[in-house]
C-alpha cells in the first residue's frame, strides 16, 4: 500500500497539501454522496424531452466520470462534474417543450456550446468575458435559474398545476404525490441543517421506498448490467443546430456554464487552499477545459451540459485536496451505472424535493444584491421573475441584459455599462425583433 500511495503522490502531490490517500478517498466519497441525486434527477428530466431514460442514465454517469477523470488527472483539482441542474431543465422544458426543437437538435446546441467553451478556455478569453459582465447580472441569472427549478419541482410534485383562468393554481394537497414530495423536501432540509452528507440522495431513496411499500411504484430490481446507450449515442443533430433561432440557446448553455464553472472553481479551490496569494488559480485553463471536454462528450452520448459542482466543497471539507478526490468520484459514477433498475423505479415526485432544494441553494445569491440601488435591484427582479414565467433561461438572461442597459441609461449611470454588455443587449433586442 505504501508503494501505491507513493506512486499516487507523485501524480497528485497530496502529501504536500496535508492530505493522504485515505483522506482523498473519503473526500471523493463525500462529494459523490452530495451530488449523486443527479443520477436519478437528470434522466427523469431529459426523458420528458422524449429521450430514452436508460440511455440518459448511462450517459449521465459516463459524462460525469469523464469530467471527473479529466479534472482529476489533468487539472489536479478536487472538483467533481456532472450534468448541471437548470441547464437540463432548460434543455427539456424550454428548447424542446417551449421552442419546439427535437432533443437531437438540442444536443447539437449543447455540443456547439461545449466546443465554444473549449476555444474560449484555450485562448483565455474567459477572463475578459467574466470581468466585463456586472456581478449583479451574474447573481440574477443564478437566482433566476433557481426560481425556474423551483417551478419545475413544484410542477413535478403536482403542488402547482395548470389552470385556464389563473394560469397556475395550487394542486390537491391531499394527493399522495404532493404529500410524498413535500415530505421529501422537508427531509432534505432537515438533514442538510444537521450537516448530513447526501441528504438529497437519502430523501430520493426514502420516498421511492415509501411509494413502493404503499403500492404506488412497482419493484423492478436494484442492480443489473447498464442499459444500452444506443438510443442517444451520437444522435445530436449538428446541422439543425446551425439554425439562427438556436443562437440564443447555444449562448444560454455557454453563458450559464461559463459563470457556474468559474464560480465553483474559485470557491472550491480557495477552500482547498489552491489559490495563490494574488487570488489566481494554477492550471485554471486545464480545469475549464475539463468542463468543456465533458460537455462535448456528454452531448455525444446523450445528456445536457456537464458542469462543475459546488458540492465538491463538501468533499474538500472532508479531506480531499487534490485531483485524486475527483478521480474517486468518477469511479463511483461508473459503478452507479449498474443500478439502473433502481433509477427506473424512482417517480418524479421523489426527485421533486431535490430539485426544489437545489433551487433554494441557487436563490442564496440574492443576499448579495444591492437592494438599496434601484438600478441594480430592478434588473435582478426582471431575471428572477421572467425566467420561470417565460419558462426559458435564455429569455430570462436576454431580458435581464436589456433591462440592465435601459435602466442604467435612463438613470444616467452610463459609466457602469461595459461595451460587451451593451453589445449583448443590442444582440438580444435584434433577436426578439427578427426571430421572436
Amino acid at each position: 500500500m505504501q508503494a501505491v500511495a507513493a506512486w499516487l503522490d507523485k501524480w497528485f502531490g497530496f502529501y504536500s497539501r496535508g492530505s493522504s490517500v485515505k483522506k482523498e478517498v473519503i473526500g471523493g466519497a463525500t462529494t459523490f454522496l452530495t451530488m449523486a441525486y443527479i443520477i436519478f434527477v437528470n434522466p427523469s428530466i431529459l426523458s420528458e424531452a422524449g429521450m430514452d431514460y436508460g440511455a440518459v442514465f448511462v450517459a449521465t454517469c459516463l459524462a460525469a466520470a469523464i469530467g471527473c477523470f479529466v479534472m482529476g488527472f489533468w487539472a489536479n483539482y478536487p472538483v467533481a462534474l456532472a450534468p448541471g441542474m437548470g441547464l437540463n431543465a432548460f434543455f427539456t422544458y424550454s428548447v424542446v417543450g417551449g421552442m419546439g426543437y427535437d432533443w437531437q437538435t438540442a444536443l447539437g446546441a449543447v455540443f456547439f456550446s461545449g466546443i465554444t467553451f473549449f476555444i474560449l478556455s484555450v485562448f483565455r478569453v474567459r477572463e475578459w468575458i467574466i470581468q466585463s459582465i456586472p456581478m449583479t447580472l451574474r447573481r440574477a441569472i443564478a437566482a433566476g435559474i433557481g426560481a425556474f427549478l423551483a417551478l419545475i419541482g413544484l410542477k413535478n410534485a403536482n403542488i402547482v398545476v395548470a389552470n385556464d383562468a389563473t394560469i397556475v393554481t395550487l394542486g390537491h394537497l391531499g394527493d399522495p404525490s404532493v404529500i410524498l414530495a413535500a415530505f421529501g423536501f422537508f427531509t432534505i432540509i432537515g438533514l442538510a441543517a444537521r450537516g448530513v452528507q447526501g441528504a438529497a440522495l437519502m430523501s430520493i431513496l426514502a420516498i421511492t421506498l415509501i411509494a413502493w411499500v404503499l403500492g404506488y411504484v412497482d419493484f423492478t430490481g436494484i442492480a443489473s448490467m447498464p442499459p444500452s446507450l444506443a438510443p442517444t449515442f451520437m444522435q445530436m443533430n449538428i446541422e439543425a443546430a446551425f439554425d439562427l433561432g438556436m443562437l440564443s440557446v447555444i449562448f444560454a448553455f455557454l453563458f450559464v456554464d461559463l459563470f457556474d464553472t468559474s464560480g465553483t472553481l474559485l470557491a472550491v479551490a480557495q477552500k482547498a487552499g489552491l489559490a495563490k496569494r494574488d487570488g489566481s488559480l494554477p492550471r485554471l485553463e486545464r480545469a475549464l477545459m475539463a468542463d468543456s471536454t465533458a460537455t462535448v462528450a456528454g452531448s455525444m452520448m446523450g445528456t445536457s451540459t456537464t458542469t462543475s459542482y459546488v458540492e465538491s466543497a463538501a468533499g474538500v471539507a472532508s479531506g480531499g485536496k487534490t485531483g485524486l478526490a475527483a478521480v474517486v468520484v468518477g469511479v463511483l459514477f461508473l459503478l452507479a451505472m449498474f443500478f439502473s433498475p433502481l433509477a427506473g423505479m424512482i417517480p418524479p415526485y421523489a426527485t421533486a424535493g431535490a430539485i426544489i432544494y437545489v433551487a433554494v441553494l441557487m436563490l442564496f445569491t440574492l443576499q448579495d444584491v444591492d437592494w438599496n440601488d434601484i438600478t441594480e435591484a430592478a434588473p435582478v427582479m426582471v431575471v428572477l421573475l421572467m425566467t420561470p414565467l417565460t419558462f426559458s433561461i435564455a429569455d430570462g438572461i436576454a431580458l435581464g441584459f436589456i433591462s440592465y442597459v435601459v435602466i442604467k441609461l435612463l438613470a444616467g449611470k452610463t459609466k457602469e455599462l461595459t461595451v460587451s454588455v451593451v453589445l449583448l443587449a443590442l444582440l438580444f433586442i435584434s433577436k426578439f425583433i427578427w426571430l421572436g
